[in-house]
């Protein structure tokens, strides 16, 4: 009777939770629940329900939590070097899984969805703009998928004729651009246009493809091929 007295309280809401993400699974329970559950695993000795729902008043959603950058969730209380730690391996893991889900063996464009699903969860949330290449064979099948710019939170520095020097590496024949809009806001701006329609025109030289520029924004994302820049 003893032990029972001092156990903490919030275990039994805790083995309730587990119970009814077995029962019913993940995508019937609210974001704070599933983000009360993640914050289950990597503070096992505390409750987390109240730091759940601070995360989620502070960055939004759940995909903005594990987006955030380090020194962001360092100012919520209650979060420490470790657990940040914790929370950017699983945003690593859920970024690979949706990598994982593009089948290297098919032509990426027949894949478009989840192509589209693995660069929301890659790039939707970062806090500075990401230039990305997806690098395709003569089949469209996916060689390389490489970072190649890391900017500010409204400017990537582009280079395309690095672009052009990394395609030739790789023996690449055609080129899916892809980057990220902070702000949210997919809309392609006048210099994205112009760097892509530069990008465009070497590759066009050089005998590679360029299939698509894709922005990425929390809002959506937008394609330059679909809008006509291109």
């Amino acid at each position: 009777m003893a032990e029972a007295a001092i156990k903490p309280h919030y275990l039994g809401h805790r083995e309730r939770a587990r119970e009814r993400f077995n029962t019913v699974g993940g995508n019937a329970l609210a974001d704070y629940e599933l983000l009360e559950l993640l914050l289950h695993m990597i503070l096992p000795q505390r409750d987390t329900k109240a730091l759940a729902k601070d995360l989620l008043a502070r960055f939004g959603s759940i995909s903005e939590v594990l987006g955030a950058s380090p020194a962001r969730l360092a100012e919520v209380k209650g979060l420490g070097e470790t657990s940040i730690t914790h929370l950017k391996v699983v945003q690593a893991v859920a970024q690979r899984f949706g990598r994982d889900q593009i089948d290297v063996e098919k032509p990426i464009l027949s894949s478009w969805s989840e192509l589209i699903d693995y660069c929301r969860s890659a790039m939707a949330y970062e806090s500075v703009e990401q230039f990305r290449i997806l690098f395709l064979d003569k089949k469209n099948r996916l060689i390389a998928d490489e970072v190649q710019q890391v900017g500010t939170v409204d400017h990537t520095p582009v280079y395309p004729r690095e672009v052009i020097r990394r395609t030739l590496e790789l023996s690449a024949s055609a080129l899916i651009l892809v980057h990220n809009h902070p702000s949210g806001d997919p809309s392609p701006s006048a210099a994205d246009v112009r760097m892509t329609r530069e990008i465009a025109e070497i590759s066009k030289q050089m005998g590679i493809t360029l299939h698509d520029h894709i922005i990425i924004g929390r809002a959506g994302h937008a394609s330059l091929r679909g809008l006509k820049l291109i």
